[in-house]
């Protein structure tokens, strides 16, 4: 028969067998659990740069065919530059409908000129402000590098605009300053000009507002304001040669003659710089004297 002390060093190898056996399943355990949060870990990292991925397929879908950028006095067109020869220029040969308000302005409007907290770019006093007439219309000639470009401002369109662009006229405010942006898109057909400084970010020092109507439609021979957003007209100006899909947020006070398209229409034929198609001009155009004709 095994004696007490066998008996208690056969218990205690037992209970060591079974202390090791435990250790071993915690073990086990804690491995298992470890290996289970680092699978979740790795599925929802997994699942986030999926849904990462898939969003950025959408940036590039959406960035392949951005629309064509508004005329904005706010900065100068970001489009990059290219090597490649510009695509022909599709340009309407049949003007838009000469522009006219669904209703009638009062026989006198006021408007107002209010500093926009910026330096002008050129000096330059504001229009008088108050009540100004709605009636009548004010022959200006553009005299450019590259031709003469005729217009006909028409107060009953846009008062307030066309009081600024006579002062400015008046002032020599236009005076050799360039045309700095030209867009040639499908969508959009438009000179820009109207910033002395030619970076597509100068202004006046002053600003009005807006004077547009509902579902205005901008069309070949319009002349309408660029702007940063509302009620920030100042000096810059677009030319509508073909196509402008706009919304109504442009002041429209006037018409360019068909003598001044056929100039535009010969600038736009060169392109943009680069063959991008929004930029400034690849035949550089320059006012060099605006003239108030009648």
């Amino acid at each position: 028969m095994p004696t007490n002390e066998q008996r208690r060093q056969a218990a205690k190898r037992k209970l060591d067998r079974q202390l090791t056996r435990r250790a071993e399943r915690a073990k086990r355990r804690r491995t298992y659990a470890v290996a289970g949060s680092a699978a979740a870990v790795l599925l929802v990292v997994g699942l986030v740069v999926l849904i990462t991925m898939l969003g950025r397929d959408d940036d590039v879908d959406s960035a392949a065919a951005p629309p064509d950028a508004a005329p904005s006095s706010a900065a100068p067109s970001s489009a990059a530059p290219s090597n490649a020869a510009p695509a022909p220029v599709e340009i309407p040969t049949q003007r838009a409908p000469e522009p006219v308000r669904p209703e009638a302005l009062p026989a006198s409007v006021d408007c107002q000129y209010p500093a926009d907290g910026r330096p002008p770019a050129k000096p330059v006093t504001p229009p008088a402000a108050g009540p100004t007439p709605t009636e009548g219309t004010v022959g200006i000639t553009l005299e450019t590098s590259a031709g003469v470009i005729p217009v006909t401002l028409d107060r009953a369109l846009a008062p307030c605009a066309v009081a600024n662009f006579v002062s400015l006229t008046e002032q020599g405010y236009l005076n050799e300053t360039p045309c700095h942006r030209l867009t040639t898109g499908a969508r959009l057909q438009v000179l820009q000009c109207g910033d002395p400084t030619g970076a597509g970010t100068g202004g006046p020092g002053y600003s009005f507002a807006d004077e547009t109507w509902p579902d205005i439609r901008y069309g070949r021979g319009y002349l309408a304001m660029a702007n940063s957003g509302p009620d920030t007209n100042g000096s810059q100006f677009f030319l509508v040669y073909g196509d402008a899909a706009l919304p109504s947020d442009y002041t429209v006070f006037g018409t360019v003659s068909d003598e001044g398209l056929e100039v535009i229409d010969e600038i736009a034929r060169a392109g943009a710089q680069g063959g991008a198609p929004d930029g400034p001009p690849a035949t550089p155009v320059q006012i060099q004297t605006a003239i108030i004709t009648g």
